[in-house]
């Protein structure tokens, strides 16, 4: 197995894809996608390993089809070690050129930012299923390991998509996301205080170039929490000023980013539901269907389905610096920009606590069950975390559950093995949290049910010793803070 470099933070299991993509001597030339939003680190990862295996790395940029086969011509005399640079007539020839260099061994051949290439050349993905013809040179008598990258989502996915002539080419297909919530705070060095860890978390997520767009700072301390808020995300000359604007308009599936930037407005201010977001924006339900696709094709919008209710669904934003830039920072811009960040955040503190960090809590509550949590804690193997809405007769209306736990069985319908609340209050969780997920549980469907669920109180800010006094002793209730969220199971 190829080493990690130690640059490379975590990336553990996509440094395992790569590696093994990268360096299989089996005869015959692969092609290898990687694709992820801006700024998650896929160019570092790629660099390294061409430098660890000896491949060739090319980026593309944005510019005509001449321009970039002279640059293509470049770089591959620079790989091959030649004084002058390589003129290739046509993308055919420079494709076929590229694919040779593993005639000797495996290699890497890395192309960063494919869809510029195919913006200017539309016809480049048709060249490549043509020079990965089964019977082709590259395939007989290479080891040529292809690797296309880019941030494009929506045109990355689409090369291997319906009848496309990419599909069924690639053997590896590799997404690269944001750090989970755990990483994250190791990343920004805040492992040893949960609750910086988890407000700086809320407000800029798990993308790694982040921390440097920060200018590489980071909070020293909880009171020093407001004033790197002001100086680095609420301040027109930081680089994240506009970043969680800029994730939309860099797309180039979307051509008109207004109604997009509306709909991630109405569910950030907590319309979740497309009758909600519909209402919102002052149109139908039925139109919204291509609006939300798109933002969920590029990883700004995740829809999450009810875990007991088919068909019902709630949406929310994925991407945390989108959220602050619909809430705050797009709405309250003139006065940023005047210099009042000081009194905007002060003035933001309730949209901050119940837009921004109660459903934040209740995301990484949901993340902690899937893949921190022990089966012991959860009473089994969590293979779904979802909400759901559950009809309650005797209060004649719906109780929201942040979390319904289930596990899958091969051959039997997926039962619930645990049920949960999350509040990221200011104060301590009191009893009366447990007393209303014991009436809930009671209100599940029995023939979802295999034992009797366990009940799971998320706290931010703790629990009450009555609370703490009441769970004592009782197998079936689990109390989960923020320090075991962070470093617990």
């Amino acid at each position: 197995m190829l080493p990690k470099p130690d640059r490379l933070f975590r990336r553990d299991p996509e440094w395992e894809e790569l590696a093994d993509f990268a360096t299989n001597p089996a005869n015959g030339a692969t092609l290898g996608l990687v694709y992820g939003r801006r700024r998650q680190g896929k160019t570092l990862m790629l660099e390294l390993l061409a430098e660890a295996t000896g491949g060739m790395m090319y980026a593309a940029t944005q510019q005509s089809e001449a321009q970039n086969l002279a640059d293509l011509g470049s770089a591959y005399a620079a790989y091959r070690g030649l004084r002058q640079p390589v003129t290739f007539r046509d993308w055919r020839e420079g494709l076929e050129e590229l694919l040779r260099l593993g005639e000797e061994r495996a290699t890497p051949v890395i192309i960063d930012e494919f869809p510029y290439l195919v913006s200017s050349t539309p016809a480049l993905p048709s060249y490549l299923q043509h020079a990965l013809s089964p019977t082709g040179h590259a395939k007989e008598r290479t080891r040529t390991r292809l690797i296309l990258c880019g941030s494009a989502l929506t045109a990355m996915a689409q090369l291997l998509g319906g009848g496309a002539p990419l599909r069924g080419r690639a053997v590896l297909e590799l997404v690269v996301r944001p750090f989970g919530f755990r990483d994250a705070a190791s990343f920004w060095d805040l492992t040893d205080d949960p609750e910086l860890a988890f407000r700086v978390h809320a407000l800029v997520g798990g993308t790694p170039a982040y921390l440097e767009m920060c200018g590489g700072s980071r909070p020293a301390a909880r009171d020093d929490f407001d004033r790197w808020v002001r100086r680095r995300l609420l301040n027109p000359a930081s680089a994240m000023f506009r970043e969680g604007g800029l994730l939309l308009r860099e797309e180039p599936s979307i051509s008109d980013p207004t109604p997009y930037t509306a709909v991630l407005s109405a569910i950030s201010a907590g319309s979740h539901r497309r009758s909600e977001i519909a209402a919102a924006l002052g149109r139908p339900s039925g139109g919204l269907a291509h609006l939300l696709q798109g933002l969920r094709d590029i990883g700004l919008v995740e829809q999450v389905d009810d875990a007991l209710r088919d068909k019902r669904s709630v949406f929310k934003v994925a991407e945390p610096i989108v959220r602050l830039h619909q809430l705050i920072i797009q709405r309250r811009e003139p006065e940023l920009v005047a210099g009042r960040a000081e009194r905007v955040w002060r003035t933001s503190a309730d949209t901050v606590a119940s837009r921004i960090y109660g459903p934040h809590f209740e995301d990484l509550a949901r993340e902690w069950c899937f893949l921190h949590a022990s089966s012991e804690t959860l009473g089994g193997i969590a293979t779904a975390v979802r909400p759901s809405d559950i009809p309650c007769r005797a209060h004649r209306q719906g109780h929201e559950l942040d979390l319904v736990i289930t596990e899958s069985d091969s051959f039997a319908a997926d039962r619930i093995i645990a049920i949960g609340e999350a509040k990221a209050t200011s104060g301590p969780m009191d009893a009366g949290q447990l007393h209303r997920l014991e009436h809930l549980r009671a209100l599940l469907p029995d023939a979802r049910i295999g034992r009797q669920p366990k009940l799971l109180l998320f706290a931010r800010s703790g629990f009450t010793a009555e609370l703490t006094d009441l769970a004592r002793g009782r197998p079936d209730v689990e109390l989960v803070d923020l320090t075991r969220m962070y470093t617990g199971e």
